[in-house]
Formats: C-alpha cells, structure tokens, sequence
C-alpha cells in the first residue's frame, strides 16, 4: 500500500483510528494485517512527504501532556504538587527552572518516570 496524497493519507489515519477503536482483541487477522499495512503506509508518507519531525521532549512538555491528560487547570495542578501556583507557571513558561522538590512531585503525584525526568533537566 502506498500513499500517494493528504486526502489519502488523513482518509488511511481515519481508518486507523477506527480500526484501534475497536479494541486488539476484537480485530480478526485480516484486520490487524490491514492496520499494520496502513500505519506502515502512513508513517512512509510522514517520514519522506510531509517530514514531519519529532517534538523535542523536555520536562514541561511532559507535564504539559499530563496536565491536557488529565483535563486539570494549573491550580489543581499546583495544590496536586504541593507548589504554589506562580512558581509552576513559570516552570512551565520557561521563566525558571525545574527544581529537585518539583520533578520529585512530578515523579511522585503525576506518575512520571524518575529516570525521564533527570535525562530531560
């Protein structure tokens, strides 16, 4: 299977997708070799048409991604962490730092691993 346009490429992600939804354990053979056909299919086209590039990940970034999972504002964020709320903003805006008490927290409240952590500082 090969790719030859967007509108195929985002039509190829909508059947992956559904495809996902529906649970690994649910997929027939012939299924699951259809998804690994179009998600192979899919990340050629990523790779070498739209070249599309990885995001660096850092330490906010993953928080960032934490905090959208669990649909919380900074607020609660900050009371989860035991931190006040202007020094997680500006941990997350790049203004300061991430300190030991705060990737610690991070660790701890938010299930972060430790060893992503330090690489990431």
């Amino acid at each position: 299977m090969k790719i030859k346009s967007n509108k195929e490429y985002k039509e190829t992600l909508h059947k992956v997708y559904k495809l996902m939804n529906k649970g690994e354990k649910k997929l027939t053979a012939a299924e699951k070799e259809r998804l690994e056909q179009m998600a192979k299919a899919a990340e050629y086209y990523e790779d070498h048409v739209l070249k599309i590039m990885p995001l660096p990940v850092t330490v906010v970034s993953v928080v960032q991604e934490k905090i959208e999972e669990l649909d919380i504002p900074q607020v609660k964020l900050s009371k989860m962490l035991n931190i006040g709320t202007s020094k997680l903003s500006q941990i997350l805006n790049g203004k300061r730092k991430p300190d030991v008490p705060f990737l610690k927290a991070v660790h701890e409240k938010l299930n972060i691993d430790g060893n992503l952590l330090l690489e990431k500082v």
